[in-house]
């Protein structure tokens, strides 16, 4: 694994904004960065990342059976107790899972290590699945990078066939925070992927979503919304006004229910505690847990729901290293063991692993100068040489 620095293409803003990527640029600061990319050998990527991301991935959906089946657990993770029964509804109904994205430490040389699952509402998809792809067939054009490089990357191919497992015969609606740009871009891709495998589709913001007595939700045109794909996470729609009307709605959603758990960072303790010492995984223990003294003073304390890095913290040695602020905690916090992120020049890069239909295919690296990757970390494209 390298970081090589390399020329960007000088139309890469054009390009992005006739690609529809309106958000390569956030708050003035570049999000899209293509001065430098992360090379990786074949072997690094198939028995260093593919396989270990399909192992990980087993594991939680092992966790996952155990889970709803028991109070003490769904207790531990803080799930309402009003949505038990959802939950296990959709596990029960094998309610089908369209994406997710492990966050992964990985240095091409130690195995990798699972940081957490975006198992709900990932995003960068887009700029994963198509940008970088149209990247690396310029970069090839332009003999930027080598033109033997390739990438690990059939995300959206296996996006347009897992809509045909899921949703043929179905209209899709899609909802979610349509005013901000990057949730926006990823539904509008997302969408497409769904009409190019077939599927008539609705779009609406989450605050549009309509109810009718004894029908279900309905979309601004009084249409029944039976399949619905949604990048708002659960914990948020538990606790909306209209999450009490859950359990009555007829309504099969995109992430299923039961994709409320393997979201959750608890999992990473029940993870550990399951599959003690497997080399993919990292020592992780509720806070309250006594157990989580053996880590020592070194160690990542998140919490329960974070998301973009908010509210974690890293700890060495007893000295707050880094942390980021947020609106999480009151749920709770664990703590994983400190494995701090390769240094590469002062940069520090997450792996995203992708799975589509539980399937490995593809890669998102996102980088920061500080070694929680959060909200305004870069994403840079990779290439295998």
């Amino acid at each position: 694994m390298q970081r090589i620095i390399c020329p960007e293409r000088d139309d890469w803003q054009q390009t992005a904004e006739q690609c529809g990527f309106a958000f390569h640029t956030i708050d003035g600061e570049r999000y899209w960065d293509e001065r430098a990319y992360y090379a990786f050998t074949l072997d690094e990527i198939e028995r260093g990342i593919e396989t270990p991301t399909g192992e990980i991935d087993a594991m939680c959906i092992e966790l996952a059976g155990r889970v709803i089946g028991d109070e003490q657990h769904l207790r531990r993770l803080k799930i309402p107790e009003a949505f038990w029964d959802l939950i296990a509804e959709s596990w029960e109904h094998d309610d089908r899972s369209l994406y997710g994205r492990l966050d992964l430490r990985f240095d091409g040389a130690a195995p990798a290590k699972l940081l957490e699952y975006n198992a709900d509402t990932p995003t960068s998809i887009f700029e994963a699945a198509v940008f970088q792809w149209t990247w690396l067939e310029q970069a090839i054009e332009r003999h930027i990078i080598p033109a033997r490089a390739d990438q690990f990357n059939s995300i959206h191919e296996r996006l347009i066939e897992a809509w045909k497992r899921i949703a043929t015969g179905h209209h899709l609606h899609l909802t979610g925070t349509t005013g901000n740009d990057e949730d926006a871009g990823t539904l509008a891709y997302l969408e497409d992927t769904a009409r190019q495998a077939g599927l008539s589709t609705t779009l609406l913001d989450i605050e549009e979503i309509g109810w009718r007595d004894a029908g279900g939700f309905v979309d601004l045109d009084d249409r029944d919304m039976k399949l619905v794909f949604k990048l708002y996470p659960w914990e948020w729609m538990f606790h909306d006004a209209f999450g009490a009307k859950l359990k009555e709605a007829p309504t099969r959603w995109i992430e299923p229910p039961w994709k409320a758990v393997l979201s959750n960072k608890g999992i990473l303790p029940l993870l550990w505690e399951m599959f003690p010492n497997h080399p993919n995984l990292l020592p992780a223990f509720f806070e309250d847990d006594p157990r989580a003294a053996g880590l020592g003073t070194s160690y990542v304390r998140k919490p329960l729901l974070s998301r973009e890095g908010a509210n974690v913290t890293l700890v060495s040695a007893g000295i707050s290293l880094d942390e980021h602020t947020g609106p999480y905690g009151a749920e709770g916090f664990i703590r994983q063991a400190l494995s701090p992120l390769p240094n590469f020049s002062g940069f520090y890069p997450v792996v995203g692993s992708w799975l589509v239909n539980h399937e490995p295919c593809g890669l998102s690296i996102r980088e920061d100068e500080s070694p929680i990757t959060g909200n305004s970390s870069r994403f840079l494209p990779h290439a295998i040489l």
